[in-house]
């Protein structure tokens, strides 16, 4: 079926604002998927905040102009799964990871973080960055630890006095 103007020009505005939004973005090669396998990526993309649409490359092209993803450019060849992280960085890689290893058919083709493309063998890497609050933690850990070596360290000072104080008390006992 084809598109009139106005909902291919819908399609590039919805697309374009969901990019200006997003924190990465991967694409991907669906062909050979099921309408269930495919049904049961969108849901758990709606769950992950993760904006998944399938698009005509043309469009693509379009959307993507004037943001950090128009460097996928040359990646959109064949059928196009876009999926664009809208919450935390790694959340579309870790989605699509999740199931390019459940479904043979899916093929990352390329991934964008940044205005940096990188190619799709790269979907390890990237799906292991850390969530906000996965972030947020290790950052506020790194800021903690100089603080409890610190009170560490001036607690260790009376409790050297009490062992000291201790051992001459049992060595008093032991000479009585």
């Amino acid at each position: 079926m084809a598109l009139r103007l106005e909902q291919k020009q819908d399609i590039v505005a919805e697309v374009n604002e969901a990019a200006g939004k997003a924190l990465s973005a991967v694409l991907a090669d669906y062909r050979g998927m099921t309408v269930a396998q495919m049904t049961e990526m969108r849901s758990e993309a709606r769950k992950s905040g993760v904006y998944l649409k399938v698009i005509r490359n043309t469009l693509a092209r379009r959307a993507l102009k004037g943001t950090d993803y128009e460097c996928l450019d040359p990646a959109l060849v064949g059928p196009t799964l876009l999926a664009l992280s809208q919450d935390d960085p790694g959340s579309a890689a870790r989605l699509l990871k999740r199931y390019v290893s459940q479904v043979e058919a899916l093929e990352v083709k390329a991934l964008a973080l940044s205005g940096q493309m990188y190619d799709g063998s790269e979907l390890e890497r990237i799906s292991k960055l850390p969530t906000k609050d996965e972030a947020i933690a290790l950052l506020m850990s790194v800021m903690q630890a100089p603080v409890v070596k610190l009170a560490r360290t001036f607690n260790e000072v009376p409790g050297k006095l009490v062992r000291a104080v201790a051992a001459v008390r049992d060595q008093k006992q032991a000479a009585e």
